[in-house]
Formats: structure tokens, C-alpha cells, sequence
């Protein structure tokens, strides 16, 4: 079943503009999301920076909009969106590490749709994934970004579970 097009009329730095949710999509297919600061939009099943995304359909400069703009004009496109929520402390207690697991669990279900892919991930969030840890290691250089892990997402349940073919 096809997903309906969303179709606005906005309009941003004082130019007229006709989007839909389509166009926003193929605009970011081949872009790879730089890192979150604060907001962000999901598409597909990335997440970038509300102004990257704006940009890319728009082709305006970054300075020309807000961000809290860029993020109104995608939802109403239908993507959803959200905020980074501000980092954890870090500490060794025993109450830190249930929380952390309970940060996993989440993790772990929005991993699924990386299966095969290789994450960085930081503070509990998926900063970048990529088809190779080569690619995955320059992409955080590129970007000046430290993950706290990264590895490779099981394609297959099995490969999940680490149980060995019969």
C-alpha cells in the first residue's frame, strides 16, 4: 500500500515553496545525517538535524530559517520529531546501570532497522551508522564525534542470539 503525499505551501525567508513529504525523502536518500545538537526530524529510519534536511529540499542557506521553523514545516510534511535529551551522568552506581539497561532495552528496538549495519552510538542514540567500520570511523572524524560504542547490528535472529546453526 502506497503512503499518502503531503503537499504545503510554505513559506520560508520570504520565498514561496510547494513541498511534499516525497520530495523530502529522495532530497536526503543519499545524505548522510551530521550529528544532533539538539532537535531532530525521522526519516526513514535516520534521524537529522531539522536545518540539514530544510536545506537540502530548499536549497536556502541554513542561516535563512530557524531551526524550531525547519522542524514545524517537516512535521507538518508528516515526519516525526523530537529532542535529544540531555546526556546522562556518568556514574558507576549500581542505580546508573538499571537505568542504562533500561536506556538498552529502547536502544535495542530502535536498532532493528540497522540490521547489518554497523552504529555509533553515544549517550544511549544512534549518531551515525554505515556499511563498514572504515566508514563509520571517518564519518566521526569528519564530524569531530566520539562514540561511547559502535558495532555491527545482527542481520538475523540467529546472529542475535549468538546460537550456532544445527
Amino acid at each position: 500500500m502506497a503512503e499518502k503525499t503531503i503537499v504545503r505551501r510554505v513559506k520560508i525567508a520570504g520565498r514561496p515553496f510547494v513541498l511534499r513529504n516525497s520530495d523530502v525523502v529522495r532530497a536526503v536518500r543519499k545524505v548522510d545525517p551530521e550529528p544532533i545538537k539538539s532537535h531532530f526530524v525521522v526519516i526513514g529510519a535516520r534521524r537529522f538535524p531539522p536545518k540539514q534536511v530544510l536545506s537540502e529540499v530548499t536549497g536556502l542557506d541554513r542561516a535563512d530559517f530557524t531551526t524550531h521553523q525547519a522542524r514545524r514545516t517537516l512535521t507538518r510534511l508528516g515526519f516525526s520529531a523530537g529532542r535529544r535529551p540531555s546526556a546522562p551522568p556518568r556514574s558507576r552506581t549500581a542505580s546508573s546501570r538499571v537505568q542504562i539497561s533500561g536506556e538498552s532495552d529502547r536502544l535495542g528496538h530502535r536498532l532493528t532497522s540497522f540490521a547489518g549495519e554497523w552504529v555509533a552510538i553515544k549517550d544511549g542514540d544512534v549518531l551515525h551508522s554505515a556499511s563498514t567500520p572504515r566508514e563509520l570511523v571517518e564519518w566521526l572524524s569528519r564530524h569531530g564525534q566520539k562514540a561511547d560504542s559502535m558495532f555491527r547490528v545482527p542481520d538475523t535472529e540467529l546472529a542475535a542470539t549468538g546460537l550456532a546453526p544445527l
